[in-house]
This record gives structure tokens, sequence and C-alpha cells, in this order.
């Protein structure tokens, strides 16, 4: 199973954004990603320096943390790509035509899903999917 460090992810959408600048080819998953740091023009400077990126911290919680956010972004478009947990894809569909914005949808899920993952850490327990995605179903 893939299981990147912490410096790997930060490579990776580092080395992305390095690549849609220079408008070179990218894979599949990069392709995602760039897209998702499109979105996020307030993560460019960070993106543009691996170095600096690398050593970060952003265990305060008074900045957000980039890699985080678009991590997040990424795992739920995974999650709606296979409808896992069940319902996503449709409650994600729903909560985008009512948003009327694919980003600001996501913005919602991601807080949902943020919710469940602090729970089952919390909570000692697995993450449970179907708290999830009636969070989600509560949004619309």
């Amino acid at each position: 199973m893939f299981n990147p460090s912490s410096d790997d992810v930060r490579r990776f959408f580092c080395e992305t954004f390095r690549k849609q600048r220079a408008n070179e080819l990218l894979t599949p998953l990069e392709a995602m990603a760039s897209d998702w740091i499109r979105h996020h023009p307030e993560y460019h400077d960070v993106l543009a320096d691996v170095e600096h990126a690398l050593t970060r911290d952003y265990s305060g919680g008074n900045v957000s943390n980039p890699f985080l956010h678009l991590s997040m972004h990424l795992s739920i478009d995974e999650q709606i790509s296979i409808d896992q947990p069940p319902g996503i894809r449709a409650a994600a569909t729903a909560l985008t035509l009512k948003l009327d914005d694919a980003h600001a949808a996501q913005h919602a899920i991601m807080e949902c899903l943020g919710e469940m993952i602090w729970n089952a850490q919390r909570n000692g327990t697995q993450p449970d999917g179907l708290a999830y995605i009636e969070a989600v179903r509560r949004l619309l």
C-alpha cells in the first residue's frame, strides 16, 4: 500500500506546481492536484519554495496547512470517483448543485470529513463512513 511521508506529499504538490507553471506534462494525479492548486492561489508562494515547504511547521493551528488541505481535496475527489463510502457521489453532486459551486461544495464536505477523522482519532475507533455521509446530507 502506498503510504507517503509528509515530505513526499509536500514534494508532490511543489513539483506539481512547478510543472504546472512550466507547462510540462502532468500525470493524471498531478492534473487533479493542479486543478485544486489553481483554486488556491494563497498557497502558491509556499508551493514555489520546496525547501521552505519541507521545513515549515503547521502544527500550531494558527495557519492553514496547504498540503493537508490539498490532500483532502484529492481524497474527496477519489471518494466521489469510486462512490466510497457509498452515497458520497450522490451527496456531493446534490451539494454542488445546491451551492452552484463545486469548490464550495468540496470545502463543506471537507469539514464533514475532518470531523469524522477527528472523532475516530478522539474515540480510538475506525472512521464512521455512515456518519460522514449523514453529515454531508445534512448540508442539503
